[in-house]
């Protein structure tokens, strides 16, 4: 069994900075790509950044420049550093992950949720 696990969420004023965090933990062979998706109430979750476990990076077009999203592999850890938080980045922020278990099975993982706020 795989299970990630997010943290760093919160309320933060608008122009603040947030660090979000994921680890993975369980029957783990590899992590392969990680990333960060969000649901704002009423929309779609969509991906913001994700990054391979060569660290090749892509982000949304509307976080390009703010957000940096990073890894250690060592401790199967995905990062999103959030800078000049903005209103419109308030939502539901959700960790995701390929996996290779131990059993050899592709497992696509995702994690419970963090809120983030930002104030106006």
């Amino acid at each position: 069994q795989v299970q990630l696990v997010e943290s760093g969420g919160g309320l933060v004023q608008a122009g603040g900075s947030l660090r979000l965090s994921c680890a993975a933990s369980g029957s783990i062979f590899s992590v392969n790509t990680m990333g960060w998706h969000r649901q704002a109430p009423g929309k779609q979750r969509g991906l913001v950044a994700n990054i391979t476990r060569g660290g090749i990076t892509s982000y949304a077009d509307s976080v390009t420049g703010r957000f940096t999203i990073s890894r250690d592999n060592a401790k199967n850890t995905v990062y999103l550093q959030m800078n000049s938080l903005k209103p419109e980045d308030t939502a539901v922020y959700y960790c995701n992950a390929r996996i290779l278990a131990r059993s050899f099975r592709n497992l696509d993982a995702w994690g419970q949720g963090t809120q983030v706020t930002v104030s106006s």
